[in-house]
């Protein structure tokens, strides 16, 4: 079967990750990522897309999948189990069967972005959450791609298509997925090399105070909402109706306090 075109681009941003810049962005996704998928809970977890980069590596899940269009089983990690898809458009899980959905850079290379969404929804369980990872087309690095578009000289994968956060924003919206949470990082310039962005390691502090919209990388966390659904407490065990002797609470109250005032 051959590979949709969507696949053959995210597989293409694989050897990037491998680049000075590259390692710079993984080093901090993993990070934000780590504390993010730590505290949630569940029974199953899956990363869409490439599994290289161990995105559930903190998760505590019994069953932590990955998916990718071509997947050695060496890559499948530690606790994951691998799962060959040819269309992450089309998941091979049950509606409303998974916690937890973790999308790097998945969207920005999707053919259709929306259709991945709805089929993420789709399988969440009521008040399941995703995770999204993407390049932030407002900041430098958004900037000097842009510019490449011009030039021919790229400094990000040439095939994405970047999302800016209020657009993703939208798109969940009208899935009924709610943002909880958000992260924006690495506010080095676009440097090829590792010595230049250790240089603008001072940033990364400066433009979480400064500018924090303007990191090159950002992760948005957003919970399905199903509407009607509400959570129940436990169902504590009550007195039945016209039991002899049994006073509502705010009649007690009140008879209390007339007879502190008789007294």
């Amino acid at each position: 079967m051959e590979q949709d075109a969507s696949e053959k681009s995210i597989i293409s941003l694989a050897p990037w990750f491998d680049t000075p810049a590259g390692v710079y962005a993984r080093a901090w996704e993993q990070a934000r990522l780590d504390e993010l998928t730590a505290d949630i809970f569940g029974y199953n977890a899956v990363q869409i897309g490439l599994p290289h980069f161990d995105a559930l590596a903190a998760n505590r899940m019994p069953n932590r999948w990955v998916t990718d269009a071509i997947l050695p089983a060496a890559q499948g990690g530690p606790g994951r189990q691998a799962v060959v898809v040819h269309d992450f458009a089309e998941l091979p899980f049950a509606t409303q069967s998974i916690d937890l959905v973790v999308l790097p850079h998945v969207l920005e290379f999707a053919a259709e972005p929306h259709q991945v969404l709805r089929e993420v929804e789709r399988v969440l369980i009521p008040e399941g959450q995703v995770i999204v990872c993407g390049f932030n087309p407002i900041s430098m690095w958004g900037m000097r791609q842009a510019a490449g578009r011009v030039t021919g000289a790229h400094f990000l994968p040439v095939h994405g298509e970047f999302i800016s956060v209020p657009r993703l924003k939208d798109w969940m919206k009208l899935l009924n997925m709610e943002i909880n949470r958000g992260h924006f990082g690495c506010y080095a310039p676009p440097c090829a090399t590792d010595k230049w962005l250790q240089r603008f390691a001072f940033l990364e502090k400066a433009g979480n105070r400064w500018w924090p919209y303007l990191g090159a990388l950002y992760i948005v966390q957003a919970i399905k909402r199903v509407k009607g659904m509400r959570l129940i407490g436990p169902a504590w065990q009550k007195k039945p109706a016209g039991i002899p002797g049994s006073v509502p609470v705010a009649n007690r109250m009140k008879n209390v306090q007339d007879m502190n005032g008789k007294g």
